[in-house]
């Protein structure tokens, strides 16, 4: 089995992806049928969050993981107060 060694800076430009990706589906959020659609969307945005956090953790950027963590809350409570159930 091949190891793989991932530098600092590949981590970093994971971190972003994964933050673009959460910012692109919460966008996508809007344009979304209330419904399946609507919560995949949501999901979708959740997970990349929540990869962007984990990668900021990895890497001891504390001030990062909590920037990320407040985003991630905002979106959860815009969610449950835009799009009620």
């Amino acid at each position: 089995m091949v190891e793989e060694t991932v530098t600092a800076v590949e981590l970093l430009e994971r971190l972003r992806v994964f933050e673009a990706e959460a910012e692109e589906a919460y966008g996508r959020m809007y344009d979304a049928r209330i419904g399946s659609d609507l919560a995949a969307r949501y999901s979708d945005t959740k997970e990349a969050f929540h990869e962007a956090i984990a990668v900021a953790r990895r890497l001891g950027l504390t001030r990062e993981t909590k920037r990320l963590e407040k985003r991630l809350a905002e979106i959860k409570t815009i969610y449950r107060s835009q799009f009620p159930a």
